[in-house]
């Protein structure tokens, strides 16, 4: 790895490869653009700083991943910020004029499909924490559950079994 040899070029094209998903991780938890932008900036910082404790032969984007979930959830916590996903993306508009069902873009088929996402939004956003940020890692963000126990700081079978745990909890209040 070039980078590990001090190429400054080398780890910033790492780090430009990922940086996309990293601001969408730090988004998540601090539900903040500038916090978000910042974890990302301070997380690459530090993963210069510790590309000597990197594993060579381990993936890269999970590791930085994790470190900018660190620190994305330093500022949370130094904020006293609660993450509030359900706003965010209800604000957010869907992406692209694709019609929500096939072959159905009627303006009552628009509407019915906004109104299911707000409540599905508004019943992931009432889940716990921990429920919330893995099922927003593994289906919103489409993480891997390798990059997801990376990003959260837990093991992947904690990831498979909060995932299973938080499906079961939205079933339930979203019935």
């Amino acid at each position: 790895m070039r980078a590990r040899g001090g190429d400054d070029g080398a780890f910033a094209e790492l780090v430009r490869a990922h940086q996309e998903i990293a601001f969408r991780v730090a988004y998540l938890i601090t539900g903040s653009r500038s916090d978000a932008e910042d974890a990302v900036q301070d997380g690459a910082l530090k993963a210069w700083r510790a590309l000597g404790r990197f594993r060579v032969g381990e993936p890269w984007r999970p590791w930085l991943l994790a470190i900018v979930a660190n620190e994305a959830r330093n500022r949370r916590r130094s904020a006293g910020r609660r993450a509030q996903l359900a706003l965010r993306a209800a604000r957010e508009q869907p992406s692209g004029d694709a019609a929500p069902f096939p072959g159905n873009s009627t303006p009552e088929a628009v509407a019915l499909a906004a109104d299911e996402r707000h409540r599905l939004l508004a019943a992931l956003d009432a889940l716990p924490d921990d429920a919330r940020d893995v099922l927003a890692c593994r289906y919103l963000l489409e993480l891997s559950e390798e990059e997801t126990a990376a990003a959260l700081g837990v093991r992947r079978g904690t990831v498979k079994s909060r995932t299973s745990r938080a499906l079961d909890r939205l079933r339930e209040s979203y019935d």
